[in-house]
């Protein structure tokens, strides 16, 4: 599945849900099928700024792919930084930075979401773009 079709299966799947409190549910639910890092990975320099919760981010790169996990101490942004690994994930870093995550708007997450969590979310894509970027 490439990187197109997994945001349309994103947005597909949101578009069941009727109301925004059944979509963060659904959320809720995506994270606790994150993969999850590894705890020697849970240091300070993985820690994603910006967010108002605390959210580790490893990456790797193998065999020409980016390959992400994460953590997060608050439920929320668990789904949502795996909603940003089950797109990227597995994505050569060429194409992760050429992508433009438009689900996140397609699904309305960004108006969903307090001040400080919108600006979580741009500190995540802006991390995984930064991390694909040194692979480039």
């Amino acid at each position: 599945m490439n990187i197109e079709e997994k945001q349309q299966e994103i947005v597909e799947e949101f578009n069941i849900f009727e109301d925004w409190m059944e979509k963060y549910e659904y959320i809720i639910d995506l994270g606790k099928d994150l993969p999850l890092i590894q705890t020697e990975y849970k240091t300070e320099d993985r820690l994603i700024e910006g967010c108002q919760s605390r959210v580790w981010l490893h990456s790797e790169f193998k065999d020409g792919k980016m390959n992400y996990s994460a953590d997060s101490d608050a439920i929320i942004t668990k789904g949502i930084i795996g909603l940003l690994i089950r797109v990227l994930n597995n994505e050569s870093p060429e194409t992760i930075l050429k992508t433009d995550l438009h689900f996140i708007n397609d699904i309305g997450l960004q108006e969903h979401l307090s001040p400080t969590r919108a600006n979580g979310l741009v500190g995540m894509v802006k991390r995984m773009k930064t991390e694909a970027l040194k692979n480039c």
